[in-house]
């Protein structure tokens, strides 16, 4: 038989408050027992008896002489210690055992992820139509030759040139057109998202070790696994129907490693698809951001794709 055995700090906590309750319980009890035994008049009840030690008899009677129950007090509290000591030396705390599905960020089927659409500017206005030009045949053309009558337009001191003369119109002028709206301002680019850059971004918990990027990328990856299938839970519908299968989350790892725009691109139903993603927002409540992906030295936003897989467990 193995003596060893474990005590989570849950149990252990629960045990000293237990044994705390016992012994207001216990000092409760004796209060209320010695004042059954002591009321009446125990001068009375006891007189003319000797028992033959004076002066105890004289200071203390039978029924509440509380030094008689030292023995059992004593031996209680011994083994009341003895137990504590040996659970303090007992008490071990075991790290939780994550089990994480083989191949866990494996995909046997290709997704088609349909890129975040971003603003784009507006297209440019089509170009004014070239203005029309009407063929004139050259028949027309000597015409219009024959028909020119040409006129004497020579001028010399003796020709008399008639001034014009200026008339106010009856009508106003017409106000000119108002003039066109300036164009709208130009809007912004759009921040383009990446789906395979020089540096991936990587989970928290891994910046601060001495290792190559593999190594540093493999560790993001275990201990991205282990946050998700540490906080998973197997809805109980997928259970009751025994959905297995694997869900995809597909979300942005923003420049300062925020997660964005998540959402499930592959579903297995019972649930599992809005498990993964309540799992994956989680993210965004830890005290640590990701590490951006980083293109040519500077951080870029990241498409990211996360397979998520649900397997019932053989009995």
């Amino acid at each position: 038989m193995n003596p060893n055995f474990a005590i989570t700090g849950t149990t252990l906590a629960t045990a000293v408050g237990v044994g705390v309750l016992v012994l207001i319980a216990l000092i409760l009890l004796g209060r209320y027992y010695f004042n059954r035994l002591g009321q009446g008049n125990l001068s009375e009840r006891h007189k003319g008896e000797d028992s033959g030690q004076k002066v105890t008899s004289r200071n203390k009677y039978p029924e509440v002489n509380v030094l008689s129950y030292s023995p059992v007090f004593l031996r209680l509290s011994l083994i009341i210690v003895l137990a504590f000591v040996i659970a303090a030396f007992s008490w071990t705390i075991y790290d939780r055992q994550v089990e994480i599905p083989e191949d866990a960020l494996a995909m046997d089927f290709d997704i088609e992820v349909e890129k975040p659409r971003t603003a784009t500017p507006p297209p440019p206005p089509p170009p004014p139509p070239p203005p029309s030009i009407e063929a004139v045949s050259e028949v027309e053309l000597m015409d219009e030759e024959d028909d020119i009558e040409f006129v004497d337009q020579s001028v010399d001191e003796n020709t008399y040139i008639d001034a014009p003369v200026f008339r106010e119109s009856d009508k106003e002028e017409a106000a000119p057109p108002p003039p066109p709206p300036p164009p709208p301002p130009p809007e912004p680019e759009a921040e383009e998202i990446f789906k395979v850059v020089e540096d991936m971004p990587r989970f928290p918990g891994c910046e601060d070790i001495t290792a190559s990027k593999d190594e540093r990328r493999a560790c993001a990856n275990r201990k991205m696994l282990e946050f998700i299938y540490e906080n998973i839970q197997y809805p109980a519908l997928a259970r009751d129907n025994n959905i297995e299968g694997t869900v995809v989350v597909s979300f942005v790892v923003d420049k300062d490693g925020q997660i964005n725009d998540a959402k499930v691109v592959r579903d297995i139903g019972g649930g599992c698809g809005a498990e993964a993603l309540r799992v994956v927002n989680m993210m965004n409540e830890m005290p640590e951001r990701w590490t951006p992906g980083m293109q040519r030295g500077r951080p870029v936003k990241v498409l990211f794709n996360l397979p998520v897989k649900f397997k019932l467990e053989i009995k």
